[in-house]
């Protein structure tokens, strides 16, 4: 019988063995391409990526337990016009001899002939040289390359059979293309492949369902679910594939299957049973007591995994559990992450398997967090873990206690220490408590806690071995002693308050002071307003123009809004609304910058540009800008915000025609330990307004005389009364001893103006009556203040008419009806804009009409982009144009420019 050798002389082919190396027959499952389940979603973008495969020697289908991957190449594969080798590799221990004759059985199986002189592995643990270069120089030779994927790869741990791949793969050339289905990275210098471009990679994050994939996988499942609502089961799976179906499968078990799909216990179902399978129980015992105490952090390192265990070896196991996809993610710089599933069912197994652990778990993670981490994540653990001291030492050692009034983190930590009990007694806790009940509005409260604290501060039972820590928590308590100040209005103790904090800052570490500038900001905000409240305009200018100037970004963005807000309304008091509105549209954008809620502040830059806009006369804006105002944080409703309300809302009623409710929205009570007199003022030159309304100027007169005279506002109110009252010689002298100039702006002295006309037209000097009409003409237009001319009473209306004024008029104030004779139609000038352009719009135009691009327009007001087009489409509608040019053009027709 002739042997092998003799066939090979006669050139006959071997016959096709049908057992390995050991004897034992090929098991023909290992060569079947996977079958897909009929729920099966093709994927084309990934289908997409392997075509790729075509062109790279090899390609990385690598991802985790479930992501998808064999299925995905499955699906490919059959989808080819050639013959595709599949080889599903077996357990880590077979010898290189049992591979190399499965992998040419599989290229036999898959209909690739191989010549004879290949030979075949005689020995299960070793295969001849001479038998891969053979291999090799076949396929090198081919006309189209042979196509092989090897699945489940990493079972494959010898690395000299990764060795022996790479030698045929090199050799092969152009004739052989490699695709690995793996959970881990293949033993091959992986980085020349892809310095070459020889490589495709399709990994975890590529594997993972979008959204729009999960409601198609979904619909499979026969499961109807929006794009929107699929999202959510995205997030919390991450698009893993098996947990997606997982999910489908038992979502179709239940009633409500959508509410199931968001409200799943994870735990609780077939996700849990596969990730303890094929995740943590292939796992060292060591190993799974890393999991499940890491399973308490929302990230971790290593050395905080070793806190957690006790033990060195962590950074070597999280960087094994990442190579091998075992659902631990890397965050870059150390720091890691479970698969919020996997960590889900993992916390779960710790309360079964490890019971009462769990909160020691978070109190060892507090404590080195506090030294090593971030602030967030250590007063997240100290809350975990039930130690409230701890947790509240840490926000006011950290000088933190302000980020409770910043609009960034309130809510968190007002959530988070709501749980604080009443057995906590440290003066920290007191602190925290005093913040939080203040950050909710509850002054009675807040001032309790503050008390207690600010005794805890001085007596005997406080240490003194921590002096940086007593004087973060003295100064916490200055800040929120600024604050109660400033919502009871109390100059006087705002201003001990700050004393106060000005020493205490330079016994505390300098970094913390640079951490946290949202502290300085916060103080000088609340001293500000009371000094505001006190009727000190300059000196609240001084504190609130530092604060409105800082830096800090988001931190102190709250802050500068409220700052510039009551800078908005100190120039509102004193007459210039463009002023007043330019500063109160920053303050808002401050907030708007950083996405902060808009209810997070005081809202009192709505206020000012409410107010502003009644003087305009744009009263549903008033009205919509007073109703925004009203859903503002309750914490900062403090007298001045109270009494701007106040006074705005009356101006509105009154401007509608309504006195009485005017004088009681006016009147309304706004409690005070001091009486403002800025406030006093203004609440009486509204009501004396109202009953000259109502034909009282006697009454009006009255009102006004105990108002001090260095209110320029109200002395001119005074004058008013005077002149309605018959007795224009006193209305004069009142108007002569005012210094206006520089002082005051348009809304006092146009109003001054137009009295000096009235009194002029009284006594028949019209020349002078229409000079000084001329002149608050001119100035008002600037500022598009209306009021006064439409509150100045019938004498003006025939003056409006007159040829000299009809043209300062035209375009911004609507002229009473004109007398017998006026102008033709076409020497008339156009008509105003049926609906007024808001400050901002005009800012916009303004710099439109400068030849400023968009991006510029931005970068002057310090605006988003999509803000500026979004004014643009607002200017073009209002001014029924649809270009640029045609607004500048328009826009200067009207005399907007």
């Amino acid at each position: 019988m002739a042997g092998p050798e003799d066939r090979e002389e006669n050139g006959l082919e071997p016959t096709t063995p049908h057992a390995d190396p050991q004897g034992d027959p090929f098991l023909r499952t290992r060569f079947a391409v996977p079958t897909r389940p009929v729920t099966f979603l093709r994927r084309e973008r990934l289908v997409r990526h392997l075509d790729h495969a075509l062109q790279t020697p090899l390609t990385l289908v690598n991802g985790a337990a479930g992501a998808g991957k064999t299925l995905l190449v499955a699906d490919w594969a059959a989808g080819q016009d050639r013959s595709v080798a599949w080889l599903t590799t077996d357990a880590a221990e077979q010898g290189c001899g049992t591979f190399w004759a499965y992998l040419l059985q599989a290229l036999r199986a898959s209909d690739v002939p191989l010549p004879a002189e290949v030979g075949f592995p005689a020995d299960a643990n070793r295969v001849d040289h001479t038998l891969l270069a053979r291999l090799a120089a076949d396929l090198s030779v081919r006309a189209l390359p042979v196509v092989v994927v090897l699945d489940e790869y990493d079972r494959v741990t010898d690395p000299e059979i990764a060795d022996q791949l790479e030698f045929v793969l090199h050799h092969a050339g152009p004739g052989m293309r490699l695709i690995f289905v793996t959970r881990t990275e293949p033993l091959l210098p992986l980085h020349r492949y892809r310095a070459a471009g020889d490589m495709t990679e399709i990994r975890d994050a590529e594997l993972a369902f979008t959204p729009e994939e999960a409601a198609a996988l979904l619909e499979l499942h026969g499961l109807r679910l929006s794009v929107h609502a699929a999202r959510g089961l995205v997030e919390r799976t991450r698009g893993w594939a098996a947990g997606l179906r997982l999910c489908a499968l038992a979502a179709q078990e239940r009633p409500d299957p959508e509410t199931y799909l968001k409200e799943f216990e994870a735990d609780r179902s077939t996700v849990a049973d596969f990730l303890l399978a094929e995740v943590l129980k292939r796992q060292t015992p060591e190993t799974q007591d890393l999991l499940l105490r890491v399973s308490v952090l929302e990230r971790f390192s290593p050395e905080l995994a070793n806190a957690l265990t006790d033990r060195t070896d962590a950074e070597a196991i999280l960087a094994g559990l990442h190579r091998e996809n075992a659902f631990v993610e890397h965050l870059g710089h150390a720091w890691y992450r479970l698969h919020p599933l996997f960590r889900e069912i993992l916390r779960a197994h710790v309360r079964v398997r490890l019971p009462g652990l769990e909160p020691e778990l978070h109190r060892r993670a507090a404590k080195w967090l506090r030294h090593s981490g971030s602030l967030a994540e250590t007063l997240g653990h100290g809350a975990a873990a039930g130690d409230w001291e701890f947790t509240a030492g840490a926000l006011v050692d950290d000088l933190a206690i302000g980020q409770f009034f910043t609009g960034l983190r309130s809510d968190d930590l007002a959530e988070l220490f709501s749980r604080l009990g009443p057995e906590a007694t440290s003066p920290a806790t007191e602190l925290v408590r005093a913040a939080r009940d203040l950050s909710r509005g509850d002054l009675d409260r807040g001032l309790t806690h503050l008390r207690h604290a600010e005794r805890s501060l001085t007596g005997e039972r406080m240490p003194t071995d921590d002096s940086a820590g007593l004087a973060a928590a003295r100064l916490s308590c200055a800040l929120l002693e600024a604050l109660a100040a400033r919502l009871t209005g109390s100059p006087g103790r705002a201003e001990a308050a700050a004393e106060a904090a000005g020493k205490l800052q330079e016994q505390v570490p300098p970094h913390l002071l640079d951490r946290h500038p949202e502290l300085t900001a916060l103080l000088l905000t609340h001293l500000g307003s009371a000094r505001l409240w006190a009727g000190r305009f300059e000196d609240a200018c001084a504190a609130l123009s530092t604060v409105a100037g800082c830096s800090g970004g988001a931190s102190t963005a709250l802050p500068r809004e409220e700052s510039l807000g009551h800078l908005a309304l100190i120039d509102y008091l004193n007459g210039w609304l463009g002023r007043a509105e330019r500063k109160a549209l920053a303050a808002m954008d401050e907030t708007e910058r950083f996405s902060l809620p808009r209810a997070s502040g005081s809202g009192i830059g709505l206020l000012v540009l409410a107010a502003v806009a009644v003087d305009r006369n744009e009263l549903g804006q008033a009205e919509a800008l007073l109703d925004a105002a009203a859903d503002t944080h309750r914490a900062m409703r403090d007298p001045v915000r109270e009494a701007g309300r106040a006074i705005a809302t009356a101006r509105l009623l009154l401007a509608r025609g309504k006195p009485r409710a005017a004088i009681e929205a006016a009147e309304a009570t706004v409690a005070a330990d001091v009486v403002s007199p800025w406030a006093e003022g203004h609440t009486a030159l509204v009501a004396s307004a109202a009953h000259l309304a109502a034909g009282r100027p006697e009454e009006a007169a009255a009102l006004l005389r105990a108002v001090p005279d260095d209110q320029s506002a109200c002395a001119v109110g005074a004058a008013r009364a005077q002149l309605a009252a018959g007795r224009p010689e006193a209305a004069i002298d009142l108007l002569d001893r005012l210094h206006l100039k520089g002082r005051s702006g348009p809304a006092v002295t146009v109003r001054a103006s137009l009295l000096r006309a009235q009194a002029a037209d009284a006594a028949g000097d019209s020349a002078t009556s229409r000079r000084l009409v001329a002149q608050a003409l001119q100035e008002a237009r600037r500022e598009r203040l209306r009021r006064p001319f439409l509150e100045a009473g019938p004498w003006i209306r025939p003056l409006l008419g007159t040829v000299p004024l009809r043209g300062p008029a035209a375009g911004w104030l609507a002229p009473g009806p004109l007398p017998h004779g006026g102008p033709r139609p076409e020497d008339q000038p156009p008509a105003p804009v049926v609906e007024e352009l808001s400050g901002r719009e005009r800012e916009v135009l303004q710099r439109l009409a400068e030849m400023m691009s968009t991006e510029e327009i931005a970068a002057e007001l310090y605006v988003s982009v999509n803000t500026v087009k979004t004014h643009l489409k607002s200017v073009y509608r209002k001014l029924a144009v649809n270009r640029r040019h045609d607004a500048v053009r328009r826009a200067r027709e009207l005399r907007l420019l």
